[in-house]
């Protein structure tokens, strides 16, 4: 199998990059091969524009999914968007490593979202949640936070974490049609011991290792054109 590690955190030697790193040894250590976008490093840009074009298929008014649907069909997408969209569609595991902050991802992630997952790239009309174009493949969100478990329960102040994780599990994550694992949480990672941290790269690694213990049932992702061309006669 084939795993896609999406990684946001601005600081390489951090708790986060420790489970990053582990993301990465357990997959190799499981004879499986990996992609790392290692987003802060890369100097991803998360602010979607006209920049992430490489021609304007309206100079006079800007449409961003018309815009997309333009770059699709003709290999428009710039140079950084194509590499990491190819890598998106080789995926049959595809991992979010990231801190929570202010109830949800960092920036740079959730401009990864806006600007790879493009139309006519990573679904279209007709193709969201059970008819996804990812359908079949697997998805893990590992998170750490800065609040203890009890803070993220029912009965605390911030709610469950699946309710806090839900706009990436369920509206992106879901939406593209990926099977969504329960989260791996580390939770309070600056107020706990060398001993938690290290139990918490443990129980991810076992994670990841029965993530990959099963093929996938997944058919390839269509090219650009052929996900388009299926829409039927329409004005692109």
């Amino acid at each position: 199998m084939h795993v896609l590690l999406v990684h946001a955190h601005p600081e390489p030697s951090s708790f986060n990059g420790a489970l990053r790193d582990a993301i990465v040894g357990e997959t190799l250590d499981s004879g499986h091969s990996v992609d790392v976008s290692d987003l802060y490093a890369q100097g991803f840009d998360p602010v979607g524009g006209r920049g992430d074009f490489v021609r304007a298929a309206d100079d006079a008014r800007f449409h961003y999914q018309s815009e997309q649907t333009a770059a699709a069909l003709s290999d428009g997408f710039a140079p950084d968007l194509a590499r990491e969209q190819d890598r998106l569609r080789r995926a049959d595991l595809l991992i979010l490593q990231f801190p929570l902050w202010w109830g949800g991802p960092p920036a740079i992630l959730k401009g990864w979202f806006d600007r790879v997952a493009a139309y006519g790239v990573a679904y279209a009309d007709g193709t969201r949640f059970d008819t996804g174009l990812f359908r079949g493949r697997r998805s893990l969100i590992s998170v750490t936070t800065g609040g203890t478990a009890r803070r993220f329960s029912d009965d605390d102040v911030y709610g469950p974490i699946e309710e806090v994780l839900r706009p990436v599990q369920r509206l992106f994550l879901g939406y593209l049609g990926f099977e969504v694992a329960p989260p791996h949480v580390a939770y309070a990672v600056a107020r706990i011991g060398m001993a938690e941290r290290e139990q918490a790269i443990a129980d991810l690694r076992l994670r990841v290792r029965t993530l990959l213990s099963t093929p996938v049932a997944a058919e390839p992702v269509p090219s650009s054109r052929d996900l388009l061309a299926s829409l039927g006669d329409r004005d692109w």
